[in-house]
């Protein structure tokens, strides 16, 4: 059985990059932030490498939607 910590942890990150997109105060703008950053980097060190894979694999792909064509490379 795998541990479920990782799970909760990338919970956490994901819920805190939506408070951070919805708010416009400093400290909670920060403070989820922060958040976000640490939950998201020890829920994938902890993840399994399936998951990891996946994790990679998505951020990855992610770019096709951020970055213009006429600045990507190849």
């Amino acid at each position: 059985m795998l541990p479920s910590s990782y799970v909760i942890l990338l919970t956490v990150a994901f819920f805190a990059v939506c408070v951070y997109l919805r708010s416009s105060h400093d400290i909670p703008f920060t403070l989820a932030a922060l958040t976000a950053v640490v939950c998201f980097f020890w829920g994938f060190a902890l993840a399994p490498w399936g998951v990891q894979l996946l994790i990679v694999l998505l951020l990855t792909q992610a770019d096709k939607f951020y970055v213009p064509k006429e600045r990507r490379l190849g």
